[in-house]
Formats: structure tokens, C-alpha cells, sequence
């Protein structure tokens, strides 16, 4: 596997990026994915170089790169985290996002056409939008136990859901106080309303944060690696 750390330029700076992909075969096609708050981290360049082994380039942008180049999660850091996060916006994301297409063009592991993205936790929605956003280019999207999917805000994402001609998948925690069933539930009536392709999974005897192997009383195995088989599985059969 190869592995690079670049910067790549938006409207509103630079976006450092990691990027991970076969050392042959390429070029391949792209996912993106979108880090959860506690960010850009060793434990995500693993997830994400886990998802390229199977034959892609994977992108992972420090999504915080307006405020910070790198932000390292400690137990005094909550309110930092939770500044930084609050700070994203849906059309953020999408803007950068954009920036990482155009990237995408120039490089040559890289392959152009159908993108897949992944995000988790406060991702989820910005993989969500991405999938409204550019429904030419993003042709399946997943998200794990994502937060804010179907809310009042006027920028829920899922108010542009008739938008979206991909697949999207959404991981759920049985017990997630930031993902409440009420909130899935609502959200998985939008969508049979507009015609979306979509799934949505339970993960039973899980709570938010499920995915992650550094996560102290949160991972459960079993669930990570189903959710591993169902990332491989969409993105198989759309890019």
C-alpha cells in the first residue's frame, strides 16, 4: 500500500489530506472518507487504508483545516472538539468536497468518474448532502451512526434526498443518544417517500461509536467488521 499527505487547496485555504491507495493496478476509483470529531487521526488512516486494500484510492481531509492543521483528542480537548465540529456546515463539506474532485482530475492514482463516500458520526450528514450535492459524481454513500440526518435545520440533508441517484447506506447503533431511533425512523419514511435507494441496518447491542477499535468501552467487533462487509459490498456495486 502506498500512503501520501498533501495539502489540497480550496476556497478557504489548504485542506491537508490523507491518501491511500494499491501500490498497482490503478488507477482507481475514489472514496472519500469524512472523519468523525475527534479527527484526522492514526486510527482512521488504518480504517482508510483498510478500505483501499481492496482496490481504491481512499481521500481522509482534515475537515477542521480552516481552523486548525491538527487537532489531537484529549479528555480536557471536549470543548475544543465540539467548537471545531459545530463550526462545519453541510455546504462547507460539499465545498470542499468539489475541491477534492478537482484534485481527483490531476491525479494519477486516481481514477475519475463514480465516487464513494463514508462518513461517521458528525460525518454522516456531510456524506449524506455529498450524495444531493453531486448525484452525477457520488453514486454511493454511506454513513455510520451519523448524527443530524433528518432534523428541522434548513439545511438537513435530507430535504435534498429526491436529489440523490446512488445508493446510500445507513450503520445504526441500537443505543446512540446522538442518532435517536425516532430521528432513523423519520428519516427512513422520507426516503421511501421520495424513491431513494437506500438501506438502513441496525446494529444490535451497539452504542455510538461502534466502529472504531480505539474506542474504550464502545467497539464491538462483530458489528465493525459487518459494517467493513457492508462498505465493500456498496461500493462494489457502484463504482
Amino acid at each position: 500500500m502506498l500512503e501520501r499527505e498533501l495539502d489540497i487547496p480550496t476556497r478557504d485555504g489548504q485542506m491537508n489530506t490523507f491518501i491511500t491507495h494499491p501500490e498497482e493496478g490503478g488507477p482507481f476509483p475514489v472514496v472519500l472518507f469524512f472523519m468523525d470529531a475527534p479527527g484526522k487521526r492514526e486510527e482512521l488512516h488504518d480504517m482508510a487504508t483498510r478500505l483501499a486494500t481492496v482496490g481504491y484510492c481512499v481521500l481522509l481531509p482534515n475537515l477542521y483545516y480552516r481552523r486548525v492543521d491538527e487537532f489531537v483528542m484529549a479528555p480536557n480537548k471536549r470543548e475544543e472538539m465540539a467548537a471545531h465540529m459545530n463550526s462545519l456546515t453541510n455546504k462547507m463539506v460539499c465545498e470542499d468536497t468539489e475541491s477534492m474532485f478537482e484534485f481527483i482530475e490531476r491525479d494519477d492514482a486516481a481514477r475519475g468518474g463514480a465516487t464513494g463516500c463514508v462518513g461517521y458520526c458528525m460525518s454522516g450528514p456531510f456524506s449524506f448532502a455529498a450524495a444531493a450535492a453531486f448525484p452525477e459524481r457520488v453514486t454511493a454513500a454511506a454513513s455510520l451512526h451519523g448524527v443530524r440526518l433528518c432534523t428541522d435545520a434548513h439545511d438537513s440533508p435530507h430535504l435534498d434526498a429526491d436529489k440523490i441517484t446512488g445508493e446510500l447506506y445507513f450503520g445504526c447503533a441500537e443505543t446512540d443518544e446522538w442518532a435517536p431511533r425516532e430521528m432513523v425512523e423519520a428519516l427512513g419514511d422520507h426516503l421511501e417517500s421520495v424513491g431513494t435507494n437506500h438501506r438502513i441496518e441496525w446494529y444490535p447491542e451497539t452504542e455510538h461509536g461502534f466502529v472504531f477499535p480505539l474506542r474504550e468501552g464502545k467497539y464491538h467487533q462483530a458489528s465493525a467488521e459487518r459494517h467493513w462487509e457492508r462498505l465493500f459490498a456498496l461500493f462494489a456495486r457502484n463504482l
